[in-house]
C-alpha cells in the first residue's frame, strides 16, 4: 500500500508539469512553444520512467537487505533466534578495544 502511494505521488509530481505545459500551450494562442520548457518537461517524464523500477526494488525485502549491508556505518549480526541486531561499527570497534585492553 505504501509503495503504491509513493509511486502514485511520484507520478503526479513528474507528469503534472507536462500536462500543465501542454494545456497552457494549446489553450493560449498567444503563447509560443518554448523548446527549453519542452525539454524540461520531457526530462521530468523520463526521470519518472527510469526511477519507477528503483522505487519498487528498494521496497523489495531482499534488495533492502543488500542495500543495508552496503552502508558503511552499520553492521548486521544474526542471533541464534533469527533476530537481526544492528550496531554501529564504532560501537563494535570500541567493544573490541575494551576486550583487548582487558586481556
Amino acid at each position: 500500500m505504501k509503495t503504491m502511494i509513493v509511486v502514485s505521488a511520484f507520478y503526479v509530481v513528474c507528469w503534472m508539469p507536462a500536462f500543465t505545459y501542454y494545456l497552457v500551450v494549446n489553450l493560449a494562442s498567444n503563447i509560443a512553444f518554448n523548446e527549453s520548457g519542452y525539454y524540461a518537461v520531457v526530462f521530468a517524464c523520463f526521470f519518472y520512467i527510469c526511477a519507477n523500477p528503483f522505487i519498487y526494488a528498494v521496497k523489495f525485502d531482499p534488495v533492502k537487505r543488500v542495500l543495508l549491508s552496503l552502508t558503511p556505518c552499520q553492521k548486521t549480526a544474526v542471533l541464534a533466534e533469527g533476530v537481526d541486531v544492528t550496531a554501529t561499527r564504532s560501537g563494535t570497534a570500541r567493544a573490541a578495544q575494551e576486550r583487548t585492553s582487558q586481556v
